[in-house]
Parts: structure tokens; sequence; C-alpha cells
């Protein structure tokens, strides 16, 4: 799915098919960090309807709230741009969305006040509640960020006041009547605080308090986020004009109001640490210093309280959007709080190195009275635990590069504080890494490395195919070359249609690393028809395309390069709906002018012989010689076919331009094997190049050809074939059980070891009676039974039956293997 979050670029797209707004992609926008842009299907989309043509028959006034922040304006402004592209009817108007993404790129954002409007546009106006989930958003990013620093920072404290940490050692029992959540931060901790020599045995209800209050944060932020995610990508449904009330408000608050208070004791929790932590810097004038900044500057316990009180007053009083702002402004509360929190631990572990370096050192190093440096006492070295040991080397990575200390403490002390404050600013652009560092170090847990269930709200999936893992598992253990078969199921969500599994097994060969120029892509084909001729499966063909050369047909037809992918997925269609209802999608709902898709059109149609319509396409003339992709493509199929013909398999392969692939990540040679008998079981195998996909997972690009075969849709096939000629279908391969009347398992198995040592598949069964041995065999459709009894023992013979025309012959025991053979072969 597109997601409106990408914002690698600096750009957030909005209105594209399958695309959402999301809480961080919102912030991005909100913030400056980020400009939003419309996707040109959804203004054609407006375009082509009549809205452009409707005159405004209403006046709507724009007004934001006084006290709302340029940053709240901004996500309100961005949600209901968002909500006018999803909604977007016949009333609906582009000049409306010029207006507000003129409003987006100004900074501070333009008040456009008093707008006339369309009745429908009036009523998404006014149903949209912008205000609200915009900054819903805001709050879903902040607390969500917060969820994770206020772990580290804690940690940081634990060990900056040499706290008893047993509290940490929860683990889970598995009855089900533990808290997941507590169970999670009290592991986190364990990462973050692994190793430390400094947590001691002092106890502190701020930090025994940790697992209960944190974890009812990440709680609360999980439902926060469900709840965030619909609201900003849901329809407004379109009614009349002036019914405004839907219960949308209340929701809000009803959702938001267990963030609030669990804000508030973070807040209070994190406050009493930051204090404690003032407690124990060791050097006195450095702890005056501090305290001072932090008692000037920090939020303190009334300021917390007083926000309590006007989230209450603004609950009483029904005045939502005044709740959800107090409730944001509480958030950046909470969030100084904890960054005072970090500022004050930092020092207490680090300071002695500050108060040193002020009094140690002088201008350029060089002590005043030119005398030679004393020697300074081995200090020892203070061993920090794992994850705090990260955090402590980023800060003074980032106080280093900023300037060092130059022998004025407080100054220094003033800039450490300045540039934790930047640091630590959601909004400033080293945090994103501050906060991802954090999470390696906690995902790297080794307990989290076993098998777990989920906890709730984490995105998990079933693997769609064998490509990816295979290309992930390449990166992950820095493999350049390696070829491989691999046998496995693979899943899909969507409802299977006839012939199809939610659930099946595919056989994969990939070829991965260097190679000559259209090697593996051609020893990939040669093994497939190789594989299906000796399934004897019937007539089949491979049809084949290059993704360079679908890109240049596209480019050719005037597509605009970010929707090649798009276009691409229609066209996979071909196969299953006709032209006309592919044209269709394309033009309206992709965006697509009807002469692009006339275009294409003429285009998909071309198939035939690998040679001749490679020749066709590079006569004199073709649009293909003028795009430089498509003439590299071409050059790739001439390789590749001239390869193909030498091995005398080129007969079953097809050039089909209208072949497309729907996985995205294909980059060169496409192919898909279809049957072309009676049974419809649709492609029975697949494949093609994937240059790019190891080197998502890694550092390394790795060029890679596959192809993979659909078992089940290959049996359906088989069993089909099967019963056209009238063949039994046989659930087993054995040729032979040996039936023991009686009970001697040893003879038994010395009988069955005979067959086996001579590659005879057989089966054994000890019973006293005759019609469980046959009913076996009939059952089983087992074509030669073998049977001893006292008689047979004797006699020194066996029996063999034949079971498809009854006849029974005595043999001698000792002829026993080779008259089998025998009747086997003939």
């Amino acid at each position: 799915m597109a997601d409106g979050g990408e914002t690698t670029s600096g750009v957030v797209m909005l209105g594209g098919k399958g695309s959402s707004l999301t809480p961080s992609s919102l912030y991005a926008v909100s913030a400056g960090s980020a400009r939003v842009r419309v996707d040109s299907s959804a203004r054609d989309r407006l375009a082509s309807s009549s809205g452009d043509l409707i005159s405004p028959t209403a006046g709507f006034h724009f007004s934001f709230p006084g006290y709302f922040t340029d940053v709240e304006t901004r996500a309100y402004l961005t949600v209901l741009l968002n909500k006018l592209l999803l909604s977007g009817c016949s009333g609906t108007r582009t000049a409306l969305v010029d207006v507000i993404l003129d409003s987006l790129s100004s900074v501070p954002c333009k008040d456009f006040g008093h707008l006339a409007v369309t009745d429908e546009e009036v009523c998404i106006l006014g149903k949209a509640h912008s205000h609200l989930y915009g900054t819903c958003a805001l709050l879903d990013h902040m607390s969500t960020a917060l969820s994770t620093m206020v772990d580290v920072v804690a940690a940081l404290s634990c060990e900056a006041n040499k706290a008893d940490v047993a509290v940490f050692n929860l683990m889970d029992s598995g009855d089900g009547f533990v808290s997941k959540d507590e169970i999670g931060v009290a592991s986190d901790f364990r990462v973050l605080l692994n190793g430390s020599k400094l947590v001691g045995e002092v106890e502190s209800g701020a930090i025994s308090s940790i697992p209960k209050v944190h974890a009812s944060l990440r709680r609360v932020v999980k439902s926060v986020h469900s709840e965030v995610r619909v609201y900003l990508n849901s329809l407004v449904r379109i009614q009349k004009v002036g019914s405004t009330a839907d219960g949308a408000a209340d929701d809000v608050v009803d959702v938001l109001f267990p963030l609030a208070r669990v804000l508030l004791r973070i807040g209070k929790s994190s406050l009493c640490r930051a204090k404690m932590n003032l407690d124990s810097i060791a050097a006195d004038d450095l702890k005056s210093s501090l305290t001072g900044m932090f008692e000037k500057d920090c939020i303190g316990m009334d300021d917390l309280e007083n926000e309590k009180k006007a989230l209450n007053d603004a609950d009483i009083d029904g005045d939502f959007e005044n709740f959800v702002h107090e409730l944001y402004v509480l958030c950046g509360f909470v969030w100084k709080v904890v960054v005072w929190e970090a500022i004050t631990a930092f020092v207490a572990l680090e300071g002695s190195e500050l108060s040193e370096k002020g009094k140690d050192e002088e201008i350029n190093g060089v002590q005043a009275d030119g005398k030679s440096e004393k020697k300074k006492k081995k200090k020892k070295k203070k061993v920090l635990g794992r994850g705090s040991t990260v955090v402590v080397q980023l800060i003074k990575d980032r106080f280093q590069m900023n300037g060092a200390t130059d022998g004025d403490n407080s100054v220094s002390l003033e800039k450490l504080v300045k540039d934790i404050l930047l640091f630590l600013d959601t909004r400033g652009t080293d945090f994103e890494h501050f906060l991802n560092k954090v999470k390696d170090i906690v995902e790297s847990n080794e307990s989290r490395r076993l098998p777990k269930l989920a906890k709730g709200g984490e995105l998990c999936s079933l693997r769609y195919d064998l490509t990816v893992p295979f290309a992930r598992h390449m990166a992950m253990n820095g493999l350049t070359s390696l070829k491989r078969d691999h046998i496995a199921k693979v899943y899909r969500r969507d409802n299977p249609a006839k012939g199809r599994y939610r659930e099946f097994y595919q056989c994969d060969f990939d070829v991965a690393g260097p190679s000559v120029r259209m090697g593996p892509d051609y020893e990939v084909i040669e093994i497939l028809t190789e594989l299906l001729d000796k399934l004897n499966l019937g007539d089949y063909e491979i049809k084949l395309n290059h993704r360079k050369l679908l890109d240049g047909m596209l480019e050719i037809c005037g597509v605009p390069s970010e929707k090649f992918r798009t276009i691409c997925s229609s066209i996979d269609k071909l196969d299953k709906q006709s032209f006309e209802q592919i044209r269709m999608e394309m033009v309206e709902e992709k965006g697509l002018t009807a002469e692009m898709a006339d275009h294409i059109g003429s285009f998909v149609k071309e198939r035939g012989s690998p040679m001749e319509l490679l020749s066709k396409l590079r006569q004199k003339g073709s649009k293909f010689l003028e795009n430089e992709g498509s003439v590299n493509a071409l050059n790739d199929l001439e390789i590749l076919f001239n390869a193909l013909e030498k091995s005398q398999c080129i007969d079953k392969v097809v050039f089909d331009l209208s072949l497309a692939r729907g996985l995205d990540y294909y980059t060169g040679v496409i192919f898909e094997a279809v049957f072309k008998g009676e049974t419809q079981v649709g492609t029975i195998a697949a494949g093609g190049r994937y240059d790019n996909l190891v080197g998502m997972f890694g550092t390394k690009q790795v060029p890679a050809v596959g192809v993979s075969l659909g078992i089940e849709r290959v049996l359906a096939i088989m069993e089909q074939l099967q019963k056209d000629q009238n063949q039994k279908i046989r659930a087993t391969e054995t040729q032979v059980l040996v039936g023991f009347l009686g009970d001697d398992l040893p003879l038994t198995a010395q009988l069955v070891k005979e067959l086996w040592d001579a590659d005879v598949k057989a089966e054994f069964m000890v019973h006293k009676r005759m019609d469980k041995h046959i009913g076996y065999v009939k059952e089983n459709q087992i074509p030669w039974l073998v049977l001893v009894g006292e008689r047979e023992l004797s006699e020194g013979v066996v029996k063999l039956k034949n079971m498809e025309n009854g006849k029974e012959e005595a043999v001698p025991r000792s002829a026993m293997v080779q008259e089998l053979l025998n009747r086997l072969k003939g």
C-alpha cells in the first residue's frame, strides 16, 4: 500500500490510489520538515468530475482557535486536505484543494478567512473534524516516540542513582495472568542495563513504579494509534447541510482521556527521578549551577497540576477542541520533563569529566604557569549498561561535534544543556537517528530472537513467497553468490479463486551472483522447460517479456514514471479481463488519458515467436529504438533467445508484451508458464530477474534470477490427466505388501528388509486375519501381496498374489526377491 508517511524526499503525497496519511507523515508536514503534494490521479479525478463546473452556493469562514500553534494549524489543514481528496464527489472543486495547498506552502500558514464553497464542500468541511483529528495525530506521533524515549532516560536515572533494579526481573509465567506490556518494559530495561556496574540497592518509588507506569503508556499509545489511523483516513459521509452532530468529538475525548491520565503519571514520575539525579551529582558547584537552570527552565509539579485542571475544565465545559489542545500542551510539558531527566542523569553520570576539564584545562590545554602536567591519578572506569553506553556516547559525540569545553565550566554546562534540548527535540534532524539507535538496542535482545507470541498491536505477516526470504538470507549473511532450490509453504490473504489456495507449496530455484550476461536467465528458463517436459503435463507455453521493455513502452505512451508500477499491475490482469475493462481501470481509477490507454493497447496486443517479434520491434523507425532502456532490454532478449534456440527449447517460449507480473521487485526478464490443456489452473510457474531485492535488506546489490513452481497446480493437472486416461490415482507408491498371518515380527522384518535392499518399495503387516491384509492392499491399490503363514513356513515357500488379476502362486522362499523383480519389470 502506498503510504502517505514516506517523507524521505521531504514530500508527503496525498490522494493516490491506496495511499494513507500516517501520524508520522502528518507530523513531518506540521513541523515543516516535509511539504504536501497531491497525486496527479486525485487531481485529475476531481477535475474530470462535474465539481469545477458547479458554482459556489454557500460561504464558509475558516477560523483557527486563537490558542492554536502553527504546528496545530498545519496539522488541521493537512487532515482537511486529505479528507477532501478521499471524500471528493461531484461537488468538490480543485480550487479549494489549491487554496489549502497554497496555505500549507507558507510559513506561517495563510489565513484565508471567508471562502465561497459548494454545498458538498460545506458538508465535508463541517464533518471532517480536522481540528480534532490533526492534533490527535500530533499526539499519537509524540506519545509513540515518548514511550520509547522515557525507557532509555529512566535507565540512565537508574544508574545515576545506583538504584535497585530487581523490579525488572519480571518473567512471563505463560499462564496468561501477567501483563504482557509490563513484561515487555522489564525485558527492555534488562537490555538497556545489561552489564552495568552502577546499579545497586538504593530503593525508590520512582524506580519501582516504572514497569506499571511505562506499561500503561505503551498500552494507551497502541490504543490511540489504532483509532487515529481511522480518524485520518476515513471518508466523510455526505449528509444534509447543517447536520453536524455525529458524536465524533465525544469519541475523540473518550479515546484521549486515558492518554491524559498516563501522561500526568509519566510526568510526575520523571520529575521525581530528575530531582533524584540532581541530588546524586557529586561536584557541589556543578550541582548548584544545574539546579539553578533546572528550577528556572524545567516544568514543575505546579505546571502539571495546572494543566490537569485545564483539561478537566475543558472536558466539563464540552470544549472538545480546547481539551485536545491542552492535552497537546501537556504532552509537550511531559516531553520537556523527560528531556530534563536525561540532562540531569547525564550530568550525574558524566559530570565529573566536565568539572575536571574546567579545573585542569586552560585555553588549548596549556597550563598558565608553563609547568609540565602533573600525573593524574588513574580513575576507575565507570561501566554503564549496554543501552546507556550508546546513549551517553551519542550525547558526547554531539557535544564534541558542536564544540567541546573551553575552560569555562558554567559556559560548558549551559552549552551542554542547550545541545541536549536540541538533540532530543522531536522536530530536530538528529532525533530520529537517536530514536532508531535506541530501538536497535532493544530489538537486538537475545531473548527476542526466540519465537514468541505477539503482544498485540504489532504488524506480523506470513511469507507471501520464497523469493523475499531468500533475498533477506543473502543480505543478512553477506552472501554474494548462491544457487539453491527450496520447497516450502507460502500464504495469501485474499479469498482464493478456483484453483487457488490461501496456503500452498511453492518450489523455487534461484541463481544469485555475478555472471555472464543473461547466463542465469537462460539457465532458469531451460531448467523450467526440462522440468515441465519430464512431468509430462501436456502442452504448455512460457510467456516472456522484459521489465525495462515494459517501462520503455509506458514511457513511449506518455505515462508518468510514478505510475509505471500501478499501470503494470493493471496490464498484468489482461489474462483474466478484457482490454476494455483494463482500459476503464487505467483511465477512471489510475488517471491516464484515453489516448495513453489506447496507445498501451496497441502495444500489449503484440505476441508471437520470440525471434520474429524481436526482429519486428527492432525494425527501422521503431519507437523502442529511441528509448535507452528498451534498447538494453532488446539486446538482453537477443542474447537470451539465441541461447534458448541453440539449446532447442525456444519452441515453448512466446514473446508477449502484455506480460507484466504484478510484483514490484522484478527488474529484467519476466516469464510465466501456462498450461494449455483443459484443466484451467492459471499460471503453473513464474519468475524473473530481481537485481535490487537483496540490496533492500543490506548494503550490497546482488543480481539474481529465480522461478517459482506451484506444486498444487501441477498436481491438479497430473490428477486430471490420470482421470482422462482412466488411470488409477494412488496415494502411495508401494509396490509390495509383505503380510504375515500370525505374530512373528522378526521373520516379517527379515523378508521386508530383503526387498528394501533390492530397492523394492515395500510395506509390511503382521495380523492373523487374511481379510485385514487383503483389505489394506485393495484400499491402497498395492499391486502385489506376499503372504506367509504357518503352512508356507513349513513348506519353505511364500505366496505371491497379483492383485490386478487375482492370480496366486507359491514360489521358493529363496527366490522371492528375484521373482518379484521379474514380475515388477514385466
